[in-house]
């Protein structure tokens, strides 16, 4: 095995690559963007790592499974990952999250509140674009109270982002509220919202620039 070091051109591929697995911490994700928007070279990686990954999921059909509130609730709330496993073990740990979340709001989405109560985030500054995040009674409800939702063809959607974890989608974003079950509120962690092709972003993580962020509990 070679001990030399990656090439600049080897280290671009693995930062495309793990953009589109959507391993990369926030600050890691918005600084990819900015190239993707600046450096064509690496912006034609990117979407090269995208094809070759959107079929992965095609050969798996959803499988019901029983009594599930036990494995959602370890799984919202998993231990923190060990630093030794580094970006592959936050990326499994999101990617668990993310199915205990899909399957939760499935179950329960039904019986959701009318409304949620206070402010817990603000995302976004201005009246250019922002959203504003309540919780109340196991609900978090996010609503866009600025702005204007995404072009034709597009569409805003929500991720929440757990300390060493992976961007995990809460939904899109349309012209009602966004509302999602939550038996706590995830005090500090990150709501964001990205542009993503219509029907949501095709790899599990976002693919385009980010338009707000904010911090539960910052307000």
């Amino acid at each position: 095995m070679s001990d030399l070091p990656l090439s600049p051109r080897e280290l671009d591929d693995a930062l495309a690559a793990e953009y589109v697995l959507g391993t990369l911490d926030l600050s890691d994700r918005l600084s990819a963007e900015a190239r993707i928007k600046a450096d064509p070279v690496f912006a034609r990686a990117v979407q090269d790592w995208g094809n070759r990954l959107s079929d992965l999921n095609d050969d798996y059909a959803p499988v019901p499974v029983q009594n599930l509130l036990p494995r959602i609730e370890a799984r919202l709330f998993p231990a923190p990952p060990r630093r030794r496993f580094g970006r592959l073990a936050r990326w499994l740990a999101g990617a668990l999250t993310a199915g205990a979340l899909a399957v939760l709001a499935l179950v329960t989405l039904p019986i959701l509140p009318p409304a949620a109560g206070p402010v817990v985030a603000v995302l976004g500054e201005g009246d250019a674009l922002r959203f504003e995040a309540r919780f109340r009674d196991g609900t978090l409800e996010v609503i866009r109270v600025a702005g204007s939702a995404a072009p034709a063809g597009q569409v805003q959607e929500l991720w929440i982002i757990a300390p060493d974890a992976a961007p995990v989608s809460l939904g899109l974003l349309q012209e009602a509220a966004l509302q999602v079950p939550y038996p706590t509120l995830p005090q500090g962690w990150t709501l964001a919202v990205s542009l993503e092709p219509a029907g949501g972003s095709p790899t599990g993580g976002p693919t385009g620039p980010v338009l707000a962020a904010g911090v539960v509990g910052d307000v």
